[in-house]
């Protein structure tokens, strides 16, 4: 069953860091589930877009509102994430959004350098009250395009981001600088490995030139307290109803198409938070 909630000490840790990184938050056959039920998934895969990185390179991507019931459900609603969640925000969440990023072998595109808040700014949230959980399907690596840190760089606040292909990423003058002061980290991860990481932590990943994929699921959160204040393609306050880690079992191979729910699909098109920052190129 899933590890639990953070400790103490790794609240702490990514209050300083702006990240932390908890191995085996899930178990072989948790992570087991959801790598096959995303890899045999119609309704995923259909409603996958790419998103050019600028290097020649296609990040693909599913994006959905609404958890659901199925196994992403299970996984973005489980105990173990969402007190985890609350207890680094200080208070009540609401799922934002999660995505499954498909980093398949030799084709899996970069992520330029960005913060999360850079797109999410244009939403209407006003503070960088959110945090992401991104869990680990398959193992990441240098080799494979791990997530790339910026350790602190979360204090600096929010950086002004230009578009970089489909991608909206931040000003590269700024980042070089950071990179001379702050620790970069390369994430790497074992399969039901979850990383923690602020809103505003400078991060990126480079392409997949292996022959091993590097699957992983996103789960966003924003505080209750933080609620946008206007509407845009991501929901503002929706209750967000917790389930205990054994359901992540419980469901086992459920997948959207299994569900009543509407999980809320994002296509490329409807992506306005990058969108709206074409007109600062």
């Amino acid at each position: 069953m899933a590890l639990g909630p953070l400790s103490d000490e790794q609240s702490r840790e990514y209050q300083q860091r702006g990240f932390v990184l908890v191995t085996r938050m899930f178990d072989d056959d948790e992570i087991g589930l959801l790598g096959r039920a995303a890899r045999e998934d119609k309704a995923l895969d259909d409603h996958a877009f790419g998103k050019a990185d600028g290097e020649g390179g296609k990040v693909r991507l599913s994006l959905w509102n609404h958890p659901g019931d199925s196994i992403y459900g299970a996984f973005a609603r489980c105990a173990s994430i969402v007190d985890s969640a609350e207890k680094l925000l200080g208070g009540e969440v609401y799922h934002y959004h999660s995505k499954m990023i498909m980093k398949d072998p030799r084709v899996g595109g970069a992520w330029t350098w960005h913060q999360d808040y850079g797109y999410w700014y244009q939403n209407g949230v006003l503070r960088p009250l959110l945090c992401s959980a991104f869990i680990a399907v398959d193992r990441a690596t240098k080799e494979n395009g791990c997530l790339q840190v910026i350790e602190g760089s979360h204090e600096l606040g929010r950086i002004d981001h230009r578009l970089s292909g489909d991608q909206a990423g931040a000003d590269m003058e700024r980042v070089n600088e950071v990179l001379r002061r702050f620790p970069l980290v390369y994430a790497e991860m074992d399969p039901g490995d979850v990383l923690f990481f602020h809103a505003n932590l400078i991060h990126r990943s480079d392409q997949n030139r292996s022959d091993h994929p590097r699957w992983s699921m996103i789960c966003c959160y924003n505080a209750a307290r933080n609620d946008p204040y206007k509407e845009s393609h991501h929901p503002r306050y929706t209750p967000l109803k917790k389930l205990p880690d054994s359901t992540i079992k419980e469901t086992g191979m459920r997948r959207f198409g299994d569900s009543t729910d509407n999980v809320a699909w994002l296509v490329a098109e409807k992506d306005e938070s990058a969108a709206s920052l074409g007109n600062e190129r």
